[in-house]
């Protein structure tokens, strides 16, 4: 099930406060700038620094 529009608007990438965006079939978040995903568990988006993974 994807994310609402209304709450991506409003996510930020905790670590630079940068846009996000949604990775529906990976089931996370993904910040572009710092190359961090974040996961999504249950349809709840988990933005805590101590689980994101980097792109690489």
């Amino acid at each position: 099930m994807p994310l609402n529009k209304e709450l991506l608007k409003l996510l930020a990438c905790p670590q630079c406060k940068g846009e996000v965006r949604y990775e529906e079939s990976a089931s996370r978040l993904v910040c572009e700038t710092c190359r961090l995903a974040f996961p999504v568990r249950d349809d709840i988006p988990v933005m805590l620094m101590d689980e994101a993974e980097s792109l690489g």
